[in-house]
C-alpha cells in the first residue's frame, strides 16, 4: 500500500454531532480504534452494540476515532506517531500495532491479540497486567492442535496439510508449534506456507498450490482475515479443504472453521471500556482469554468441493451454514 493511500484510508470519526441539549451528557469519550481489518470492520459492531447497552451513545457522550490500514500491519506501525497524536480517552486495537504501542502512549490500552501479552512484554501477569494495557488474548495450544483433529475427522485419509501463516503476528510461533505437534501425533505431514504482508499472499498461495496437499489449515490474524474471501476462493478453485480460526472466514466461503467467538470476546472488551472510562486502571484488570468457543462448517463450500461431512461432526457443529 502507498504511503498516500494509506493516509487517505486512516479514515475520520465516523460521527456526526447533533446540537447539544440540555438532555445529552456533557461529558463525551473519544475511544480511538485502530485496526488492520477492511472497512466495514467485522469486529466493531459487537463492540459498538455493548457499549450502547452500557450508556454510551454515538453524537452525545461517545465518539469512536477510527484508524485502517487493512491487512498492513508495517504500515500501521510507521504512522502510529500520527495515529496516537489523535486525542483519546481510551486506544482499542486488534493487535499488529500493539508492541509499537507499548513505548509510545501511556493512555489506556485494550487489546486483542493471538498472542501471549507477557512473553511479548506488554503486562506483567495475566491476573495484574501492571501497565497500561489490558484485554484478551486468543492464544490456545490447545485450540490450535484441536483445528488439526478436525481436519482429521473431514478428512480420514489426510497426509499432508498446508499451513498458511502470517509469520509475524504474535503468537505464531507458538501456534505453530502446538500445531506441529498435533500433527505428528496423528501422523500428519505439514508444509508449512509462510509469508509476511498481504502484498505476499498471492505467491504464498501459489506455494500452497504447488504443495499439492490435502488439505490447507489458514492460521487467524488480520491479514489473512482481510483476504478472507480471496483465500477461500483460491482454496474452492483447487478443491482444497480448509480450516480456518474464525467463522468470519467461513462466512467469506471457507469450509470450516474452530476457534473464540469474535463477537463475545469483542462485546466483553466494551466491559472493560465501561470499567476504564469510570475510572478503573488497565493494570488491575485481569487479561482474559475466550471461554466460548465454536465449529462452523460451510455446507455450501462442502457440495462445491463434492466432499460429505462426517454426520457426527455435522452434529457437533455450532453453525452450518446453509
Amino acid at each position: 500500500m502507498r504511503r498516500r493511500d494509506f493516509i487517505a484510508g486512516l479514515g475520520s470519526t465516523a460521527t456526526a454531532w447533533p446540537l447539544k441539549t440540555s438532555s445529552q451528557p456533557s461529558k463525551v469519550r473519544f475511544i480511538l480504534w485502530v485496526s488492520t481489518e477492511a472497512q466495514p470492520d467485522p469486529f466493531i459492531a459487537a463492540f459498538r452494540e455493548a457499549m450502547r447497552e452500557r450508556g454510551y451513545l454515538e453524537g452525545q457522550n461517545l465518539a469512536f476515532v477510527l484508524r485502517y490500514a487493512p491487512g498492513d500491519p508495517a504500515a500501521l506501525r510507521a504512522m502510529l506517531p500520527t495515529i496516537l497524536d489523535t486525542t483519546a480517552d481510551l486506544i482499542v486495537s486488534s493487535g499488529p500495532a500493539i508492541l509499537a504501542m507499548r513505548a509510545a502512549t501511556d493512555r489506556p490500552v485494550l487489546f486483542a491479540i493471538s498472542g501471549d501479552p507477557v512473553a511479548l512484554g506488554i503486562a506483567q501477569s495475566f491476573p495484574r497486567p501492571g501497565g497500561n494495557f489490558t484485554g484478551t488474548t486468543f492464544l490456545s495450544l490447545d485450540v490450535a492442535q484441536k483445528r488439526v483433529q478436525l481436519v482429521r475427522e473431514l478428512l480420514p485419509q489426510l497426509r499432508t496439510l498446508a499451513i498458511l501463516s502470517q509469520k509475524n503476528h504474535p503468537g505464531e510461533r507458538s501456534e505453530y508449534a502446538a500445531t506441529q505437534q498435533g500433527a505428528e501425533a496423528l501422523g500428519i505431514r505439514l508444509s508449512y506456507v509462510p509469508f509476511a504482508t498481504g502484498a505476499e499472499v498471492d505467491e504464498a498461495l501459489e506455494r500452497v498450490r504447488a504443495a499439492a496437499a490435502d488439505a490447507m489449515l489458514v492460521f487467524p490474524d488480520g491479514v489473512t482475515m482481510v483476504h478472507r474471501a480471496k483465500i477461500a476462493e483460491f482454496a474452492k478453485s483447487q478443491r482444497l479443504p480448509s480450516m480456518f480460526g474464525w467463522r468470519e472466514y467461513c462466512d467469506a466461503g471457507g469450509l470450516a472453521s474452530y476457534g473464540a467467538n469474535q463477537r463475545s470476546t469483542y462485546a466483553r472488551l466494551a466491559v472493560y471500556a465501561d470499567r476504564i472510562l469510570k475510572g478503573e486502571k488497565p493494570s488491575e484488570l485481569p487479561i482474559e482469554q475466550p471461554t466460548k468457543f465454536e465449529l462452523v462448517i460451510n455446507a455450501k463450500t462442502a457440495k462445491a468441493l463434492g466432499l460429505t461431512i462426517p454426520p457426527t461432526l455435522l452434529a457437533r457443529a455450532d453453525e452450518v451454514i446453509e
